[in-house]
């Protein structure tokens, strides 16, 4: 059902640093959307997963976020098993979802200081323009977001992206609506997160180019 290039090991071990999946299943209907995932991701190594719509890309970030409760299997963070939502899981990874997950009321910088807080971080405001400014939205952080484009509220979360001391990166679709400046904006983020010894596990449908190891997970069609 899954297939896993050689970069991160399919046989996991549960004394591995890093991210360790074993056996997981998740059922949806009476019919399993996957089953029997195992694989692991080591320190400076990112896995983008691939698959059709309704393959289970989603689903599964969730479980390794601790948003979905896993069927059967486990999750394992450098040799410590997750579960679901526990304080553990929730101080070392950091989902992005393929929503903006923005208020519209707020500004650009609003925004950027409310994700930071719901993650948990305290982040000086001077350090969040600098990150404003990296991605190329300074110029528009007193703007409302209903007046953003598409593409600049997702610069939002390149900023965020680029603020967050999380070792394990878990983002859905995080390309969507960006320019090609946007694209090299966020490769060159997940880039230096792997070099400096994170994890990153990307779901998304188009092609990347970031300058560190990657593999591909290839997710089937429903069971």
């Amino acid at each position: 059902m899954a297939a896993i290039s050689s970069l991160a090991m399919a046989a996991a071990d549960d004394n591995a640093t890093g991210l360790t999946v074993r056996d997981l299943a998740l059922e949806r209907g009476g019919n399993f959307l996957f089953s029997a995932i195992a694989f692991a991701i080591p320190p400076g190594t990112g896995v983008v997963l691939r698959g059709a719509n309704g393959s289970g890309k989603t689903s599964l970030l969730r479980i390794l976020a601790g948003l979905t409760v896993a069927d059967a299997g486990t999750v394992a963070w450098n040799g410590e098993a997750w579960r679901a939502g526990n304080s553990a899981q929730r101080a070392h990874s950091l989902y992005v979802g393929h929503a903006n997950a923005l208020k519209d009321e707020l500004t650009a910088a609003e925004n950027l200081a409310e994700a930071l807080t719901f993650d948990g971080l305290s982040i000086a405001y001077e350090a969040q323009y600098q990150a404003l400014e990296n991605v190329g939205l300074l110029a528009r952080r007193h703007v409302h977001a209903r007046r953003l484009s598409q593409g600049q509220k997702r610069r939002i979360g390149l900023a965020r992206l680029s603020l967050s001391p999380k070792p394990l990166w878990l983002l859905d679709e995080p390309t969507n609506a960006l320019d090609s400046e946007g694209v090299a904006i966020f490769s060159q983020l997940v880039g230096n997160h792997l070099r400096a010894g994170g994890v990153a596990c990307i779901a998304t449908h188009v092609p990347l180019s970031i300058a560190a190891p990657l593999a591909e997970f290839h997710l089937g069609a429903s069971a």
